[in-house]
């Protein structure tokens, strides 16, 4: 797969399994309607005023959530092209990176946006780390390994080795 085509259905990918996992948590257990969701996402840029808004507002927060996905997807691809034993354990890196993602996004980029500060509770941080691990972490890792086969490696650098995640002992 290319670069540039696991860039773009990787953070299609984490996405729609990201706010596929919010829907499902904040709908089952808060009871907060899908484009409350989205509304909450445009927040980060147009303040409290997104909540005031329609389905306009709720767009915006898709596209925005799309675009921070995919995002995230291409940082992982580019930053590991030249380092094929980080894109060979997708299982254990993509999960560390889903954590790195996870304080970014709640340490630096949320501070940082008009959105409301979350209140803490443990029964949604426990949520959003797994979301981050399991719905963008793994999956933009596993991506960038597919992109692996399209991108040759660096001139003088050794082929990655085809070793499975856990290793027999």
């Amino acid at each position: 797969m290319r670069p540039a085509t696991a860039i773009l259905a990787g953070g299609a990918t984490v996405a729609a399994l990201d706010i596929a996992d919010a829907f499902i948590f904040y709908g089952a257990g808060y009871h907060v309607g899908p484009a409350r969701l989205l509304r909450g996402i445009a927040s980060g840029l147009l303040g409290h005023a997104a909540f005031q808004g329609g389905a306009a507002t709720a767009l915006l927060g898709a596209g925005l959530h799309l675009f921070i996905s995919t995002t995230i997807v291409a940082v992982y691809v580019i930053g590991t092209s030249r380092w094929p034993a980080v894109r060979a354990r997708p299982w254990t890196m993509g999960a560390l990176y889903g954590l790195i993602a996870y304080s970014m996004m709640y340490f630096v980029v949320l501070p940082r946006s008009r959105a409301a500060a979350p209140e803490f509770s443990v029964a949604p941080v426990l949520d959003e780390i797994f979301a981050h691990v399991c719905c963008v972490g793994i999956p933009a890792a596993l991506f960038a390994r597919a992109s692996r086969a399209a991108t040759p490696p660096p001139p003088g650098s050794p082929s990655p080795p085809e070793t499975p995640d856990r290793q027999a002992v």
